[in-house]
């Protein structure tokens, strides 16, 4: 039904969302798409899952899972500013397309490092909430889901209210607009940058655990589709634009879910619609639905 429907969106949207931040925040700064955040997404989850095993049985409920998400994304948020430092941050003066580069090869590096010191297969994700039900407004709302979507938007909040009211947040809207001017007046602009990259691997290592959380299994290869999707719903809000990242993720969770539900085989075509919506938004309004809101940088 419908209800069911719209929480199943809900929750994937919410998770596409936090990762699509990743991407936005990064690109409204340096106007540069990290390719590598679909891998710091595993590594986050990886982290989570390393942990959990430490904790033996005791990985189990809200305590346990804030430790998981804590560890996640710092492990996550500095491997990301790690990245920057080193793969990026050498790159920024020359020309668009090598530090691009850079990321697809830190990508694969990530990927395959996992593929061979960690497994090839599948690893199942430990249930660190207990599994319950509630019926709210003729839906199946599952303890699962209350806590994928309560974590995802506190986030969301808290990554808000930090840009919008704080000085760090400040420093990093004024480079967002000109980060040379910026810099002129007095702020440090690498600094600024390994922040925004440490912040958006951070939201991805959380992603990473709302993941394996809600798929149970995780594997070397994870953040690529959706890392893929993800940057779908960024394009779609408005890269660059951090509301525009948020309303992406919700949006092309609800076609993914509801194409799923009510075409037939839609299940199969999920994917299909996705990019497909994609290539649309970039033919007819490659600003996205709510524009983008940073200077043009050159």
């Amino acid at each position: 039904m419908l209800a069911q429907q719209i929480v199943n969106a809900l929750t994937l949207g919410a998770i596409y969302a936090l990762i699509a931040l990743g991407y936005t925040l990064v690109y409204g700064i340096l106007t540069m798409i990290n390719f590598a955040h679909s891998e710091v997404l595993m590594l986050g989850s990886f982290v989570a899952l390393g942990l959990a095993w430490m904790m033996g049985g005791g990985a189990s409920g809200l305590a346990a899972l804030l430790v998981l998400f804590l560890a996640a994304m710092a492990g996550a948020g500095m491997l990301n500013a790690i990245i920057e430092r080193f793969a990026y941050r050498p790159l920024r003066h020359l020309s668009r397309l090598a530090p691009l580069i850079s990321a697809i090869g830190v990508s694969i590096v990530l990927q395959n490092t996992v593929f061979l010191w960690v497994s090839t297969q599948s690893m199942r994700f430990p249930e660190v909430v207990a599994l319950s039900h509630i019926e709210l407004f003729g839906a199946t709302v599952s303890s699962l889901q209350a806590v994928i979507l309560a974590a995802a938007l506190a986030l969301m909040l808290g990554l808000h209210f930090f840009i919008e009211h704080t000085k760090v947040g400040k420093a990093m809207r004024a480079c967002s607009d000109d980060i040379e001017t910026a810099g002129l007046m007095g702020i440090d602009a690498n600094r600024v940058i390994a922040l925004t990259f440490l912040i958006g691997g951070a939201l991805g290592g959380a992603a990473g655990v709302l993941y394996g959380m809600y798929y149970g299994s995780i594997k070397y290869n994870l953040g690529f589709m959706p890392g893929a999707k993800a940057f779908t719903a960024a394009v779609l809000g408005g890269i660059g634009n951090i509301r525009g990242a948020v309303l992406g993720g919700f949006i092309l969770g609800g076609l993914e879910v509801m194409s799923a539900g009510y075409i037939p085989n839609g299940a199969q075509w999920r994917d299909v619609i996705a990019f497909g919506i994609l290539i649309l938004v970039l033919l007819v309004r490659p600003s996205g639905l709510l524009g983008e809101r940073i200077a043009e940088k050159v």
